[in-house]
């Protein structure tokens, strides 16, 4: 069982940056690839950003490339989401979820990923 508490969200202006924090439970934490997902206000869940396991693939969707940083720390069980340029499109409930079986490449799929996040509120005023 894995457990995972994101942190980080609140109300920013447009062009402000905000950290995302994802704690996760379990000692085999350093396996997992993890990933970054949002949910706007009627919109389907989509995929933000994904880390492998030992932080050497990144992958990120098209609209935040450049201005969003996934990154992890394996000593402290946690993966962050760097925000930076928000835009009032960047709206959302964040989740943080982890793929615990083995994998090279991290999904984009969330299908793929097996344990979720409570999710975290962002707003970006404009």
């Amino acid at each position: 069982q894995v457990q995972l508490v994101e942190s980080g969200g609140g109300l920013v202006q447009a062009g402000g940056s905000l950290r995302l924090s994802c704690a996760a439970s379990g000692r085999t934490f350093s396996s997992y690839a993890m990933g970054w997902f949002r949910q706007a206000p009627g919109k389907e869940r989509e995929f933000v950003a994904a880390i492998s396991w030992s932080g050497g693939t990144t992958r990120y969707t098209d609209s935040v490339k450049g201005r969003f940083t996934i990154s992890r720390d394996n000593a402290k069980n946690t993966v962050y989401l760097q925000m930076n340029n928000l835009k009032p499109e960047d709206t959302a409930v964040y989740y943080c979820a982890a793929r615990t079986v083995p994998i090279l490449v991290p999904p984009q799929s969330s299908a793929a990923y097996d344990y979720w996040g409570q999710g975290t509120r962002v707003t970006v005023s404009s």
